[in-house]
């Protein structure tokens, strides 16, 4: 796993200090980036909640040329990511995977700030 620095701030020691993104999730995420002509050096990855979802809260991924202005940026050697101040408080302490299974390939997020998942994993409840 990639440990980030947020910007201004020391490395992470712990995924409860921020947020962890895997190996195989930074290859994906790059492996994207390059296909929507999305630069690292002002684009980024943006991690998000929102209402919504068969558990009540649905996570939200996708890339953004530039981070706004109240946004956490974590950098993962070459990849940035934005999360807006809100959904932090449901995202600290998450670890951003990928995995690629017969039945399914995708973006998994292992938070242990959910208290209840649905099925497909893609909404849960804090």
């Amino acid at each position: 796993m990639t440990t980030a620095t947020e910007q201004g701030t020391q490395p992470a020691q712990a995924p409860a200090k921020g947020i962890l993104i895997t190996e195989k999730a930074l290859v994906k995420v790059r492996s994207a980036m390059a296909k929507e002509g999305i630069s690292p050096e002002q684009g980024g990855l943006r991690l998000g909640v929102q209402g919504g979802g068969c558990s009540g809260l649905s996570y939200n991924i996708r890339f953004d040329t530039q981070p706004r202005e109240r946004d956490r940026i974590f950098q993962f050697s070459d990849v940035r990511v934005f999360v807006d101040p809100k959904s932090f408080i449901y995202l600290h302490g998450m670890t951003l995977d990928y995995q690629e299974t017969l039945m399914q390939q995708g973006f998994v997020f292992v938070n242990p700030q959910a208290s209840k998942s649905c099925g497909c994993g893609t909404s849960f409840s804090a």
